[in-house]
């Protein structure tokens, strides 16, 4: 299943800011040298992230999935002046070109890199987050939820991404492969979890937005 039409995406990204140049380059250079990347935020779900972000104004984002930091660089647009983002992935590979784009950002001195297993640096981070954003192995993302939502400001955010997974989630469920069926729990957990209202946008492979009460 395609998410969205070619020309409607097309479309959309005519009438879209445009990417900043630094992300324009780092889009290009992962999808030049990076296996996989799909996994890219790219620029209509960047420009949303940024737009997120700049209306919340977040002094705290946690990001679990770092890829090759171009969502990290979107969400950072909208810290506040003392604000931070942390962000975690287990890939020491692409840790260089993550660091390399980090470096030439503005907001360089706001960012945190951590390298290792997300479960294990989330439950060391001693913070109270306006902002989370799941990007990352899809297997785990409903134990990254428990992770934060009792580290949630009230009126804080958790984004998630792919929880469409192209799709797959309107599978029926004894048809489902282990990542889809984690997807398709998750998006139940987070339906039927009172602390949070939420929205799924069918956006791209589908973001997740719990707004936590």
């Amino acid at each position: 299943m395609e998410f969205p039409d070619p020309k409607i995406n097309e479309y959309a990204e005519a009438f879209t800011s445009a990417e900043p140049v630094l992300l324009a380059e780092l889009n290009r250079e992962t999808w030049s040298k990076v296996i996989m990347p799909r996994m890219l935020s790219g620029h209509i779900q960047g420009r949303m992230l940024s737009s997120i972000s700049k209306m919340s104004r977040p002094k705290r984002i946690l990001e679990i999935g770092t890829y090759t930091g171009y969502s990290a660089l979107c969400l950072a647009e909208g810290l506040t002046q003392e604000g931070v983002l942390h962000t975690i992935d287990i890939n020491e590979e692409l840790e260089a070109m993550i660091r390399k784009y980090f470096s030439r950002s503005e907001y360089s001195e706001k960012l945190v890199l951590h390298i290792g297993n997300a479960v294990e640096i989330v439950d060391s981070l001693n913070e109270k987050w306006d902002l989370v954003f799941i990007d990352a192995d899809k297997e785990n993302y409903s134990n990254y939820f428990d992770l934060v939502i009792d580290k949630m400001n009230p009126g804080g955010l958790i984004i998630a991404d792919n929880v469409l997974w192209s799709g797959k989630v309107l599978d029926e469920e004894n048809k489902m492969d282990k990542e889809t069926m984690a997807l398709h729990e998750f998006n139940r957990k987070v339906q039927n979890d009172q602390r949070v209202e939420n929205v799924l946008f069918p956006i791209r492979d589908g973001l997740m937005i719990a707004i936590v009460k």
